[in-house]
């Protein structure tokens, strides 16, 4: 194996550990669709399409990954997903 492809290796690998973290959006009985798109939208870099389809999978599973990343980047997101009321967590 060269050198090149070795590097090229570990920096695949970096990469997959990096995206192992998610952030999942639990359902509850006091948000609206409408809050949950928009929040998601704002928070998590959604497009409107992306936002409606997690809600409906939130309001019919119960759960729905809304974000996948570094925890340093899902950190701050989904403190702000639960300071806007939503149920998250960072699994």
């Amino acid at each position: 194996m060269s050198t090149k492809e070795k590097i090229q290796e570990e920096l695949d690998v970096l990469v997959a550990e990096d995206r192992n973290n998610e952030i999942v959006v639990y359902n509850d009985d006091v948000n609206t669709f409408d809050h949950v798109i928009e929040t998601l939208i704002q928070v998590c870099d959604h497009t409107p399409i992306q936002a409606e389809q997690c809600s409906l999978i939130v309001h019919y599973k119960g759960k729905c990954t809304v974000k996948t990343g570094s925890y340093e980047d899902l950190l701050p997101r989904c403190s702000a997903l639960l300071d806007a009321g939503l149920s998250a967590e960072i699994i």
